[in-house]
């Protein structure tokens, strides 16, 4: 069976000069517009999305706080090969089409006269370069291809018919290729072999290659080309891109600019090239000031760095003559507010004590959900545990509850029934070798919510005779230690994917990736075939590796529902992850004069990269007088 995701099929318009590239084109530095755009270029008719046409012009201020979050350009930007649309519909964008045939062979087209943004052509090559130069290199990929290439341990047979096409191929159907590729952090299966091959052992100069090497200060060929092939970090200026705005700051340290792509593939019904915005500046201040200063109106578009307790302050600057709107999108993570005890913890005593699920239904049960829902979210949010959201076919109203209710009483006796039935003079159970249960829970440090839920929890689980202790990290330092298993337990949010379809690859329901804090070895295990990490030893684990296998080696629909419903059963009754709440709506600032940004809508890492599913390429500058 055969199926076949296809473009826009809009008539190409009369193409449009764009404003901001207009000097350039008249001094001779930049081709014409018609020799910029692909022949097939993605045309969007705006009108029949509900929106409507814009203007070209303007500076989009945003914030971010740190340095690396340049890359939140490439998740906003969302130019993938194929992405999901405002419906979560697979969709071709940077491609012209693809062809799917039995679910296992995949014909992908490119568009005819696409270019990188340095106006060099964007053809089969840069496929061809990654998979047979980088992925495959041992050097630069000791590892190997990604995990979402594999098929029962089987790699696909890639081949390039021409420079138009791209033939990925298995033997059995990979349900994973195309939703990777529509990822908020993609799997990159093309590179810019034209600007790379300078860094590559196999096509550069030695003596430059060596000279190159010590001039950057590196001791390898593949270190270098590491160091510049990153189109996900977006920190290297000279780096071709696809996306809808370049990075224009070689060196910057607080403050980044991004212009529009003059060879970006997307154009409205009219003609004229998205994005509509010029630049988009993007500003590193503390996490803590986003607030404060989207409040002062120095943002034109935010939701990073802004928590429900910020809408108060937000709200009250609205009213009071800010130029902005606060608008409350749904939050699409599973959990607000979600601990995972580490499982793979290195400390024996304590992580026998974590794999019995009465221990985490213990836990689970000692919060008092509803008071945090009201202290946090005036009563907002979902209480309930960690599970998919009412959107969800698989969402039911008993896992939501399972576990969740606050009774302190059947904690207790769970708690006992494990043996762990001896306190200390302070009334905080005693562990097997005698020492106290202190719980110790390690944050990010990023959310004052997190830490105030903890503030809660600390009261009632000491109740039931655990001692909280919360220990506020950096994001890197905290999960590199869940990584190495020496931390007892974190908090973040839950399933970034709370809406889970039967198509979703369900990668955080089994142990195949360590983000998942509650079995970072077993994930290791998986991602590394075997060569780090841990392997499974757990009953429950072990059904959701056999669970994740049957969904990615069937095309039955049917059963990959079944799949799919069983392991959010599994989850629901093991408690993995405690969550606390979820639905607690995300503020999101827009300038008053900022058009198509849609006032209701999902704020989801994946699917959605965040603004991206709603293409800020098409979001727009009113004039004064509208």
């Amino acid at each position: 069976m055969m199926v076949a995701l296809l473009a826009a099929t809009v008539a190409r318009a009369e193409l449009v000069e764009s404003e901001f590239w207009a000097t350039e084109v008249a001094s001779g530095n930049l081709p014409p517009i018609t020799e910029r755009v692909p022949a097939d270029p993605s045309v969007i008719d705006l009108e029949a999305k509900g929106r409507v046409f814009g203007q070209q012009g303007g500076t989009l201020r945003t914030m971010v706080a740190r340095s690396k979050d340049i890359r939140q350009m490439v998740v906003y930007g969302y130019a993938r090969l194929v992405g999901y649309d405002a419906n979560y519909e697979l969709k071709p964008d940077v491609l012209h089409d693809v062809e799917v045939i039995e679910g296992r062979k995949f014909i992908l087209h490119l568009r005819k006269g696409h270019r990188w943004s340095d106006g060099h052509p964007f053809t089969s090559e840069a496929f061809r370069y990654w998979w047979e130069d980088v992925t495959n290199n041992e050097e630069l990929s000791p590892s190997g291809p990604e995990e979402f290439l594999r098929v029962n341990g089987e790699l696909p047979k890639v081949s390039f018919p021409d420079p138009q096409t791209v033939i990925y191929e298995w033997s059995a159907p990979n349900p994973d290729f195309l939703q990777a590729l529509a990822q908020a952090r993609p799997p990159f299966i093309y590179m810019p072999a034209h600007y790379l091959k300078q860094f590559h052992a196999s096509y550069a100069d030695a003596d430059d290659l060596k000279a190159t090497m010590r001039k950057k200060r590196v001791r390898s060929w593949a270190a270098l080309h590491n160091k510049y092939d990153n189109l996900y970090k977006f920190d290297n200026a000279a780096l071709p891109t696809l996306q809808p705005w370049i990075n224009a700051t070689a060196k910057a340290k607080s403050r980044f600019l991004f212009v529009k792509n003059p060879y970006y593939h997307r154009v409205d019904a009219r003609g004229v090239q998205l994005p509509y915005i010029d630049i988009v500046e993007m500003t590193i201040v503390g996490a803590g000031l986003v607030a404060a200063k989207s409040n002062a109106g120095e943002a034109d578009l935010q939701a990073r760095g802004l928590d429900f307790n910020d809408v108060a302050i937000l709200k009250k600057g609205e009213v009071e003559g800010g130029n902005y709107k606060t608008y409350l999108w749904q939050n699409g993570t599973a959990s607000q507010i979600a601990i995972y005890p580490n499982l793979n913890f290195k400390d024996p005593v304590w992580r026998d004590v974590m794999r019995d699920v009465r221990f985490r239904r213990a836990l689970s049960l000692g919060i008092d959900r509803r008071i945090i829902n009201r202290a946090l979210y005036f009563g907002l949010a979902q209480e309930g545990s960690m599970t998919v959201l009412p959107d969800s076919p698989f969402f039911k109203e008993e896992n939501r509850k399972a576990w969740a209710e606050f009774d302190l009483d059947l904690a207790n006796q769970l708690l006992d029934d494990m043996g762990l039935d001896k306190r200390d003079q302070s009334g905080i159970r005693l562990l097997p070798d005698g020492r106290p249960a202190w719980f110790i829970v390690e944050t990010a440090g990023e959310r004052q919510e997190v830490e105030n839920a903890l503030q809660i929890i600390t009261d009632t689980w000491r109740e039931i005779g655990i001692k909280l202790v919360m220990r506020p990290l950096e994001r890197d330092i905290l999960r590199n230690r869940i990584y190495s298993g020496v931390t007892m337990a974190g908090v973040w949010y839950g399933w970034d994917n709370g809406l889970p379809q039967q198509y979703t690859r369900p990668e955080y329901m089994a142990p195949h990736q360590q983000e998942f804090f509650a079995w970072p070895m077993w994930g290791q295990y998986y991602q590394t075939h075997g060569e780090a990490g841990e392997e499974p030893d757990l009953d429950a684990a072990k059904e959701l590796m056999r669970l994740a296998q049957t969904w990615a080696g069937t095309t039955d629909e049917n059963l990959r529902r079944e799949c799919w419903q069983k392991m959010v059963d599994i989850h629901a009754q093991q408690v993995f992850g405690i969550g606390i709440l979820s639905g607690a709506p995300q503020p999101v600032v827009v300038n008053r004069m900022l058009r198509n940004v849609p006032e209701d809508a999902i704020w989801a890492w994946d699917p959605g990269a965040h603004f991206g599913i709603h293409r800020p390429d098409e979001f727009f500058f009113a004039s004064e007088d509208e």
